[in-house]
């Protein structure tokens, strides 16, 4: 993403104003905006390929708050990878990544030479949202094409079908299609089963110009309605391994402290969530089941939830409100695609599996900057283990201190 300003400066003033950051004034791909824009130069970035190639190519969203749409016209994408691990082949025509994801793909060069556009423009579910509206591209050019190599011909670039920038059913069916090669080792006997309900919130405030967010509130966001407090003068692992009190607390609520009607029409008073730096402990070795709710406070929306530390397993994936005694029959035990970060679906949910065998202390958060910044997070303490290689190492003497 590009803004004509200091990003520094965008995020200063949400934070001041309460209300959403201004949106961005254009995507990039590999730096360069693409010949959509008018500021663009006439040396537009093409990519050279000639009949038959076979290219492997990872499309990374580096963006920092939207999710992003990408394909090549007319040219099918084999996908063979999520995140640098492993997927079982599949041809799809657009990707969907929300930021930070990776995918890597095939592209077989097989269609008439000639020059072809290749694009990225938002996904954007939450409804009412402003966001950036515009398309990054970029040329897949044949080498050997008519007039391929020539500049200011007429000779245009094909454009391909973009998705709209609402349609979740294309996200659907690329997700669905992701899945881990054969004989993964799947947490099966779940020791600790948590239910986080997330999203969006607002916090009243007194009318002014810190308070530009719907009806004069500050935007606000959370997990399990914990909005995530980070430490200002101590980071969290140092506080936990050198046990400095008065840094957080270990008392993150495993699921919703007032269960409700997560998708539906949710009142009032849930609207506001608790600020806190609220931390949950994991003991070495626990298998992990965390179920990702969406929720309708604020506008349902597609979220992308990244967890440090860890890869984990997607066993299950659907819209509305998760219902366990009828979901987890449809979970894949077998072949869930590995990740480090999960779309959770507009209106629906994610559940994930990993094993805690990675001690220190881990962030979970929403990978959209601001929503982290509005407080969408929680921190997970994970124990050492009984073995040398299962606990943290002490600090060298040596470590600079900030």
């Amino acid at each position: 993403q590009w803004w004509n300003c200091d990003i520094i400066d965008v995020l200063n003033q949400a934070m001041f104003s309460g209300g959403a950051p201004n949106i961005s004034d254009a995507f990039t791909m590999n730096g360069q905006p693409g010949d959509l824009y008018r500021c663009s130069s006439k040396e537009t970035m093409k990519f050279y390929v000639e009949s038959g190639d076979r290219i492997l190519m990872r499309v990374i969203n580096s963006a920092l708050s939207q999710q992003l749409f990408f394909t090549i016209a007319n040219h099918k994408l084999i996908v063979v990878g999520v995140d640098a691990l492993y997927t079982k082949p599949f041809a799809i025509s657009t990707l969907m990544l929300g930021p930070g994801q990776t995918t890597d793909v095939i592209l077989v060069a097989d269609q008439t030479p000639g020059n072809y556009y290749i694009a990225a423009r938002a996904y954007e579910s939450a409804q009412n949202a402003p966001f950036d509206s515009t398309t990054t591209t970029a040329i897949l050019a044949y080498k050997y094409a008519p007039c391929s190599g020539q500049i200011g011909t007429s000779f245009k670039p094909i454009l391909p079908n973009l998705p709209n920038y609402n349609d979740s059913a294309t996200v659907t069916a690329f997700t669905t299609q992701l899945k881990s090669p054969d004989n993964v080792s799947v947490p099966l006997d779940i020791t600790e089963d948590l239910f986080f309900a997330i999203g969006l919130g607002l916090v009243n405030c007194n009318p002014g110009p810190t308070c530009q967010g719907p009806n004069n509130t500050r935007f606000a966001a959370s997990m399990n309605n914990v909005s995530f407090q980070l430490p200002q003068t101590t980071s969290l692992l140092q506080a936990h391994y050198q046990n400095i009190p008065n840094v957080f607390t270990t008392d993150f609520p495993p699921v919703p402290p007032t269960p409700f009607n997560y998708t539906g029409n949710v009142p009032r008073a849930l609207w506001q969530p608790v600020p806190g730096t609220k931390l949950y402990k994991l003991k070495f070795g626990s298998q992990v089941q965390i179920v990702l709710q969406d929720t309708a406070i604020v506008s349902t929306e597609d979220h992308p939830v990244h967890l440090h530390g860890y890869h984990f397993y997607i066993v299950g994936q659907g819209f509305g409100n998760f219902n366990p005694e009828t979901d987890t029959a449809m979970f894949n035990l077998i072949d869930p695609p590995q990740r480090n970060t999960v779309n959770v679906p507009v209106g629906g949910w994610s559940v994930i599996r990993f094993v805690a065998d990675n001690p220190g202390v881990w962030l979970m958060h929403c990978h959209i900057d601001s929503h982290l910044t509005w407080g969408f997070g929680m921190s997970f303490i994970v124990e050492n283990g009984p073995g040398r290689l299962q606990s943290i190492n002490a600090p060298p003497l040596d470590l600079p201190l900030c």
